[in-house]
């Protein structure tokens, strides 16, 4: 299973103006044409002119991941300096309105916006995907059903989202607000087999509700494209560490339960409502949150879920020469995620008397210092050793 649990990554980044810090409404002639000489196939439009996505390549390691994510960052990143643009790693921006950004003029965006109305356009939202390669179709839907007990458990991690509109939003993660508005969002259903799920596939086209089984945005499902299971509930990272930490959770997390299919073995399954109440913790407290350990029936701190987690998957990360990336979960569980960074930025701003609309900008200034990472390094990195790039 080692050898064949691949990974690619899939990241969404916000353009702003680096005067106004604002997202950028249009973007300019050329850009994305300058973006695909640089990097290929590899950089693609979203929903929004002022979002950007990135993808990998199929990965056989934690060490190519980042090396491509480093290398995927800071080549939009200098493409989008010369056009007068930065970029940030962040799944909302604090304070620009969705109803005033652009759409991108493409046929499948065209269909969303006809399809979804408003809802659409509300998607002002970045995420991060992760694709794991299963070659076997009905080992993929047995660890779609198991796997999804810990997809909290990613999205606290990655939680990068406490801003809408303007408002601190209580929430370390608002972004899954906004995409569960879509149809067919949220947590997957669970499936007796590969069939089971092309079935429902077919009812579903049958009955004219869907044309694309990619039109399912679930927080976890299966390809019918590719031989893969991709994870879609988590808040894209600031930091590159903290992705590859996620990604190489997940590919240890399908390695181990495949190493119990092998044994006999498998996860307890547990009603959806209790993984959903998990899911709701996450979102609202992030690595603060008390998680509900339904094996013991108590509910568990946040970093004490994370320690025994590292430790359970142990074994598969040291298989897949992984360990460093999985522990680093540690760090982020006592340190915060993203999202607890900006709203220390921005309430150190507000406690110094900044109005409010300073301390966004500061947060905003953040983001762009910590989300590309200078040259040869994989490391978050203080502000004040960017702050040249952000003027």
């Amino acid at each position: 299973m080692a050898d064949t649990v691949t990974i690619g990554i899939e990241e969404e980044y916000l353009l702003v103006n680096p005067q106004s810090r604002e997202l950028a409404k249009h973007q300019a002639a050329g850009f994305m044409d300058r973006c695909k000489a640089l990097l290929g196939d590899r950089v693609m439009h979203e929903m929004l002119q002022s979002q950007i996505e990135i993808g990998t390549g199929v990965c056989s390691n934690m060490a190519q991941a980042r090396s491509e994510l480093v290398e995927l960052r800071q080549g939009v990143a200098s493409v989008a300096r010369d056009f007068d643009l930065c970029i940030i790693a962040a799944s909302t921006h604090p304070w620009s309105l969705w109803s005033e950004q652009e759409p991108v003029d493409m046929e499948r965006y065209r269909i969303m916006g006809v399809e979804q109305a408003s809802i659409a356009r509300r998607m002002a939202i970045c995420g991060m995907h992760v694709h794991a390669g299963i070659p076997d179709k009905d080992l993929r839907i047995d660890l779609m059903n198991q796997v999804s007990y810990f997809m909290p458990h990613l999205l606290a991690l990655s939680g990068s989202s406490p801003f809408w509109e303007g408002i601190d939003t209580g929430l370390k993660s608002m972004r899954p607000t906004i995409a569960g508005h879509l149809p067919r969002s949220g947590l997957p259903e669970k499936f007796d087999n590969w069939n089971d799920w092309l079935e429902m596939i077919d009812d579903m086209t049958a009955c004219g509700m869907i044309n694309d089984p990619s039109r399912i945005w679930w927080d976890l499902r299966p390809s019918v494209r590719h031989p893969t299971l991709e994870i879609r509930i988590c808040d894209v990272c600031t930091w590159v560490e903290d992705a590859v930490s996620v990604a190489a959770i997940y590919q240890s997390l399908l390695t181990f339960l495949t190493h119990l299919k092998s044994s006999n073995q498998r996860w307890r399954q547990y009603r959806r409502i209790l993984i959903l109440e998990n899911k709701w913790r996450a979102q609202r407290y992030g690595v603060d949150a008390m998680l509900g350990d339904f094996g013991k029936r108590e509910a568990v701190a946040f970093p004490e879920l994370i320690d025994e987690l590292v430790e359970l998957l142990r074994p598969h990360a040291e298989t897949l020469d992984c360990v460093k990336e999985v522990e680093h979960a540690r760090e982020i569980a006592r340190r915060g995620a993203s999202s607890d960074q900006q709203l220390r930025v921005y309430n150190e701003m507000l406690a110094k008397g900044s109005s409010d609309r300073e301390a966004q900008v500061a947060v905003v200034d953040w983001l762009i210092a910590e989300s590309v990472p200078p040259v040869d390094t994989h490391r978050p990195v203080a502000q004040k050793e960017r702050q040249a790039e952000i003027s």
